[in-house]
């Protein structure tokens, strides 16, 4: 019996040893993250530039693996399945982390039960945004033509409980409207229907959209934040405009498999911290309507334990469903 525990320590301790190795050495090869958005969204375009840094600091190929699909879901499953080495990272959403699992029905999801935070990444400003064939000049307009208009309007997203379907149910919810969803696999394809005219309007990351707002292939109503956006400062709040207290946005972070060595994780928060304050990286991801966002992994975990509590309620009172 004995000779079993000594036998058992003994293997133990090897290891943990081979695992202080491993994270004194880490990244000694590519590193894969995956981002379970569509390519060129808003999500995938802070990412790419936030991963480009820290490839470049850690000297190791940073490979983007983009999954769209269930709004973010399939993405996160896929790195709860992976090992947990520091080989595969996540770039993940809000909504992907909190409130989506409500929506599709999966009782007692617990994103922290599967893995282990690192920091935020970045916050976005969101804009309500119609085609402009609609000749609406203001929120009160899209309100008074969606009364009197029942059901005839439709709203693209980027997928059945994701950021934008559950921001225009919020909407919906506090206008006392109906509009008929219309909803994409990843938030590119919806955006580019709403320019062609499609679908009529929508709730969107400013970042995406802002070259066609700049090109008036889209006439923005309102910004769902608390003070106007520097980049478009004539743009009134929706608050503003007529739907007091409406404030919607979003944030994305970074996520590695659970039971990832401590080393490795302090390792990739260290350098998030590093990718984020560089003065080439704030200033595109400034100018695209992002803002940088790099707080302690304590802190990401009380943010998603907190964020789901509020969604849910809002989730529940605005009758959000899976459709």
């Amino acid at each position: 019996m004995n000779k079993k525990i000594f036998r058992f320590m003994l293997t133990g301790a090897i290891c943990m040893t081979t695992l202080g190795i491993q994270a004194q050495s880490y990244p000694n090869r590519p590193i894969v993250l995956i981002s379970p958005v569509q390519a060129a969204s808003a999500g995938d375009i802070s990412t790419r530039l936030i991963a480009q840094k820290m490839s470049e600091n850690m000297g190791q190929p940073i490979a983007i693996e983009n999954l769209p699909g269930a709004a973010g879901m399939i993405g996160l499953d896929r790195i709860n399945r992976a090992k947990p080495d520091g080989y595969t990272i996540a770039s993940i959403s809000d909504s992907t982390l909190t409130y989506v699992p409500i929506i599709q029905g999966r009782k007692n999801f617990d994103a922290l039960e599967r893995l282990d935070p690192i920091s935020t990444t970045v916050t976005g400003t969101w804009v309500l945004v119609a085609h402009p064939s609609l000749q609406l000049k203001s929120v009160q307009d899209l309100i008074a033509y969606a009364k009197a208009n029942p059901g005839k309007l439709n709203y693209g997203s980027a997928g059945v409980g994701g950021s934008h379907h559950v921001a225009m149910e919020m909407f919906k919810s506090a206008t006392n409207t109906k509009m008929e969803h219309v909803p994409y696999k990843g938030a590119t394809a919806a955006i580019q229907d709403v320019q062609s005219g499609q679908v009529q309007i929508m709730f969107s990351a400013l970042s995406p959209i802002l070259g066609a707002v700049r090109d008036n292939r889209v006439t923005v109503l309102g910004v769902a934040s608390l003070e106007r956006s520097k980049i478009l400062p004539n743009i009134p709040t929706l608050t503003e405009a007529g739907v007091p207290g409406f404030i919607f946005s979003t944030w994305g972070a970074i996520l590695v498999p659970k039971g990832t060595p401590k080393t490795i994780a302090d390792k990739l928060h260290a350098e998030l911290g590093k990718a984020l304050a560089d003065p080439v990286v704030m200033e595109k991801l400034n100018s695209a309507g992002i803002s940088p966002q790099f707080i302690s992994p304590e802190q990401l975990r009380d943010l998603i334990r907190s964020t789901t509590s509020t969604m849910s309620k809002v989730i529940q009172n605005a009758n959000i469903t899976s459709e």
